[in-house]
């Protein structure tokens, strides 16, 4: 190819990049913290409030909202599509075994959302809802503090054959965890970051009983676990058993405090589910799990900044989507 038609080219792709560049620059400036100072100065308080009640009639509602908040960003970005409901001729994001029976709290945005709606009509978006109720689960259970950028706009598509492809599994191993993350443009120190919300939770017996149980076809549980949890998970977690009820903690030391007890679980072999014990088995993401154990601070510091990353994926601003009246339901 000769130089004259090598020109035109460079000039054509440092156009596309400026054009991506400014698209960036764009989004960056329509999420801003304090988004609604002016338009309904107490959009924060109203969800900080319906946070606190719930949380405080059931605890486990903070890692339900940390939870939906990622499987709503995972899916489409945070549009708030993991609100809707189903109707009869579309099957929604929500009814997907990686959403139901397990995804809890949708009455919490359901509850700040009526609220809202009565004192700033159609302003605040479910999608912001859903953003501030994960970061103020986050410091109801003793994590860090954090300010969240704001002026999502709400999707009006949600599909449930979307949820699988997008969401990583309990079962993904760490080349799968770290490309699914990969898609979302995020790197794989921030994927092993967010693993450390599994500090708070619990999980339904079903998504252990393949590490429990007959693994790969030995018989017996899987290898890597530590010997005397899985007996303590056996007792907890009987073979056979069809209670779709049955639930154990993702860490059993302190169930309902965000703290680094996560990482020293999976060192220590104890990583409840697949997708928490394969960090250990490349050498990148074990020295960051090795890290975040040792030191109280160093993920307290850089999980707050993965959370407000991946609550800027693919988000919908200025005129795109739109304000649901009902986080259910499209206007």
């Amino acid at each position: 190819m000769s130089l004259k038609m090598h020109i035109p080219f460079a000039r054509m792709l440092l156009a596309l990049i400026f054009t991506l560049s400014c698209l960036s620059v764009q989004i960056e400036a329509q999420l801003q913290v304090g988004f609604y100072r002016q338009s309904c100065p107490s959009a924060e308080r109203i969800v900080r409030e319906e946070v606190r009640k719930a949380f405080f009639r059931d605890r486990g509602i903070a890692p339900g909202l940390v939870r939906m908040h990622f499987h709503d960003c995972f899916v489409r970005g945070c549009d708030a599509s993991i609100l809707i409901d189903s109707t009869p001729s579309n099957k929604a994001e929500k009814e997907s075994p990686a959403n139901k029976p397990s995804l809890r709290g949708f009455e919490v945005i359901d509850n700040a959302k009526t609220r809202l709606e009565a004192q700033c009509n159609g302003v605040v978006s479910c999608a912001d809802i859903l953003a501030f109720a994960a970061r103020d689960s986050v410091a109801l259970t003793l994590g860090p503090t954090y300010t969240v950028p704001a002026g999502r706009r709400d999707g009006r598509v949600s599909l449930v054959s979307e949820v699988l492809q997008n969401v990583p599994g309990f079962t993904f191993n760490v080349s799968q965890l770290t490309q699914s993350f990969a898609n979302k443009q995020m790197t794989q120190e921030e994927m092993v970051t967010l693993s450390g919300a599994h500090t708070i939770g619990r999980s339904h017996c079903t998504s252990i009983t393949n590490r429990l149980y007959n693994f790969n076809g030995t018989r017996g549980p899987d290898p890597t676990l530590d010997s005397r949890y899985a007996r303590q998970l056996q007792r907890q977690c009987p073979q056979g058993s069809t209670d779709s009820s049955l639930v154990i903690p993702m860490d059993p030391r302190s169930p309902f405090i965000t703290d680094r007890n996560y990482y020293q679980d999976v060192l220590a072999n104890r990583g409840l589910l697949t997708s928490d014990q394969t960090l250990l088995i490349d050498s990148n993401t074990a020295n960051q799990v090795a890290q975040n154990a040792r030191s109280p601070f160093l993920w307290m510091r850089k999980f707050p900044a993965a959370m407000v990353k991946m609550g800027r994926i693919n988000v919908l601003t200025g005129t795109d989507g739109e304000i649901r009246k009902n986080c259910r339901v499209i206007n």
